[in-house]
């Protein structure tokens, strides 16, 4: 069951990501929920921070489950200190491009930097590139790549691909050993699954899952360039948003250019349809902690032996696996009358 706990709202700060979006943050009084002290809450948009009325001052109840990031529940408004002010957008916001200037999209609940060239998303996406979720290069995190922005060593993503141990030796804090360790991280990535290619280009709207349900129904690079906006609509849990922002992406002459850089230096590899097995056509969702498997690690499992993965449990989810502090999800399958499984009769199920 989810734990609740009560704390004060220090402050709303909004955060800038990697593809410009603008996402309200709670800084909270630190507070012991689920075994862990936390200082932070997402507020996720504007609608949300107007539905629960949340402002600067007001105690609140929070609520964590499991690895879910903690989430205001509500505010309680007989302890709410008198002078508060309901929370409002800025017009500018620090860490986007141009002169800073936000916007709401028509049509979203997200607010989004109007230019995104400024040098905190660069920071921002260069680091995404590199990151587990992406390209994966072993060792080469956020610091290292502030270290080489720093000395303008990099610009693009490209030069990561072009360092030579002389050039990053003699840096503060580097030796001759680290400097190769990078190197050689980076030559290892000579290819990379196209969904991971996808991730690593940080275009709007596209996650680890949507890359995988666009990568495995084109198959590759070449053929996702000739698609049009309604071939990707098309695909299950895609839809038009989505499908506008790839082709979109992918039309520009800069990116195209980008890519292009990228291609000299690895081989995004192509994917041979959905794999068959005894999950195919299965919607999985894993929610909680299970007991021997990491969670990524289970997906990857499902995903050999055909199933597809969900981050969320609909009437459309055939299989929902529990682990411990399982929380809304496993109630919500109960609701919906969808089966659950244990970690050992998952497995019993693809042995």
């Amino acid at each position: 069951p989810a734990e609740q706990a009560t704390t004060v709202v220090e402050d709303i700060v909004l955060q800038v990501g990697r593809t410009g979006a603008v996402t309200p943050v709670a800084h909270l009084r630190p507070v012991l929920i689920d075994g862990s002290t936390v200082s932070r809450a997402t507020l996720h948009n504007e609608d949300q921070i107007m539905r629960l009325d949340v402002r600067v001052g007001d105690t609140i109840v929070l609520q964590k489950a499991g690895d879910i990031i903690p989430e205001i529940l509500s505010v309680i408004m007989e302890l709410r200190p008198k002078g508060t002010v309901p929370y409002t957008f800025p017009t500018f916001v620090e860490g986007c491009g141009g002169d800073g200037r936000i916007e709401r999209v028509e049509g979203e609940a997200a607010y989004r930097c109007v230019a995104l060239d400024s040098e905190h998303l660069h920071r921002q996406r260069l680091c995404y590139f590199v990151s587990k979720k992406a390209l994966n290069v072993d060792g080469v995190g956020p610091k290292i790549i502030d270290v080489l922005l720093e000395n303008n060593l990099i610009t693009t993503y490209e030069d990561l691909f072009t360092l030579e141990v002389g050039d990053i030796k003699d840096l503060p804090g580097f030796q001759e050993k680290a400097a190769q360790n990078i190197v050689d991280a980076l030559a290892a990535v000579k290819e990379v699954p196209l969904h991971r290619f996808l991730v690593g280009l940080s275009i709007d709207h596209v996650g680890e899952e949507t890359a995988r349900l666009i990568a495995e129904y084109f198959g590759s690079l070449t053929a996702l360039y000739k698609a049009s906006v309604d071939e990707v609509a098309e695909i299950h849990g895609v839809g038009d948003i989505v499908a506008e922002s790839v082709v979109t992406y992918l039309q520009k002459p800069e990116h195209v250019t980008l890519i292009d850089g990228l291609l000299k230096h690895m081989v995004v590899s192509s994917v041979n349809g959905g794999s068959k097995g005894v999950l195919s056509g299965k919607i999985l969702v894993f929610t909680g902690t299970l007991p021997t498997l990491g969670r990524d690690e289970a997906k990857d499992m499902a995903r050999a032996h055909g199933g597809q993965i969900s981050n969320s449990v609909s009437k459309n989810t055939d299989f929902v696996v529990l682990g411990e502090n399982a929380g809304s999800k496993e109630q919500k399958a109960l609701d919906l009358g969808v089966a659950t499984l244990t970690e050992a009769e998952f497995l019993e199920m693809i042995k």
